[in-house]
């Protein structure tokens, strides 16, 4: 559980682009989108729309149940603004390639301030 938890803050999310229509978005609406699933409790979703490394990472019910303990606690989304990206070609405990990491400033309701990010 721990390694999974450590995924989630380290490559959070890999965009996917599995999702029809994700891969006309930008990588803020793509982003966007896929953090949508999660808010909406829509765990399994969001694995299934993850990419092959992420899923070679973490199962899917380890994942499920991963995101289940580190979001639900935060209560529901109320505001999220994209901060900006920035291009990375390593990542801690990924395999060199080129990444682009957008953060957003994410509130809950349990939580007044928070950095989301997302890889992809």
């Amino acid at each position: 559980m721990k390694n999974i938890l450590a995924l989630m803050t380290v490559i959070v999310m890999t965009v996917p682009m599995a999702l029809p229509g994700f891969a006309d978005m930008t990588p803020q609406q793509a982003a966007e989108a896929w953090l949508a699933l999660v808010d909406r409790r829509q765990y399994e979703e969001s694995w299934k729309s993850a990419s092959s490394y992420f899923h070679s990472a973490v199962t899917e019910a380890n994942w499920v149940q991963a995101v289940k303990g580190a979001r639900e606690p935060l209560g529901a989304m109320t505001s999220r603004r994209y901060k900006g990206a920035t291009h990375a070609k390593t990542l801690p405990g990924t395999p060199d390639g080129d990444y682009e990491v957008l953060q957003f400033a994410t509130s809950f309701k349990n939580k007044a301030q928070a950095v989301e990010t997302v890889t992809r």
